[in-house]
């Protein structure tokens, strides 16, 4: 069965992105990004990954679906993207988007644990839920893994990773990696 993975990167204060939903003040040293773009390429924007050195039709290796939240697909429409990983079948989760002009990107207005658990059935790779805060606490039951990339830098407010009800959820960390710059990352399963 698949699994439902946040892979998201957060502050040292747990905000994963700033109180506009920006997220340029996170570091991305060039030995991140490389490692990035070499061990997780499909979390690349299609449109970025040549900037990243990774080539438009790169294998995705992880991941082969996205779910985000609308906060986390915005900045795309903003800049014009509609379809801002078209190398992977992407979920808006949205009550309120009202509608999503591109088919290649499926507005869900209800229920995202049904929708995961669905996905879940399917064959493929694992889902990339990569944002935000609220759509992560909605499935916090759902996860069954958490990539954390942790930037050296407290932002003191914005969007906190889990913005939901109080839910104490273990999860035991299997791995970690570290960078000379002090980003990190951090792998989880549900405990």
């Amino acid at each position: 069965m698949r699994k439902l993975v946040y892979f998201v990167g957060m502050t040292l204060d747990g905000y994963i992105a700033g109180p506009d939903g920006g997220i340029d003040f996170f570091p991305l040293p060039a030995d991140f990004t490389g490692w990035l773009g070499r061990e997780y390429p499909e979390t690349l924007p299609t449109h970025a990954r040549a900037h990243f050195g990774v080539a438009t039709d790169a294998p995705n290796q992880k991941f082969d679906t996205l779910v985000m939240g609308r906060g986390t697909y915005e900045p795309a429409l903003t800049a014009g993207l509609t379809s801002p990983y078209s190398h992977m079948r992407q979920y808006v989760v949205s009550g309120t988007l009202g509608r999503i002009d591109d088919p290649s990107v499926q507005l869900v207005e209800r229920d995202p644990v049904a929708l995961v658990r669905q996905l879940k059935q399917e064959a493929g790779l694992d889902i990339w839920l990569a944002g935000g805060g609220k759509l992560a606490a909605a499935l916090l039951g759902e996860i069954d893994e958490l990539v954390i990339k942790s930037y050296p830098v407290v932002a003191g407010s914005g969007v906190p990773a889990f913005a939901g009800e109080f839910r104490p959820t273990l999860f035991a960390p299997t791995g970690r990696r570290e960078f000379p710059d002090g980003n990190q990352v951090t792998w989880f399963a549900r405990a």
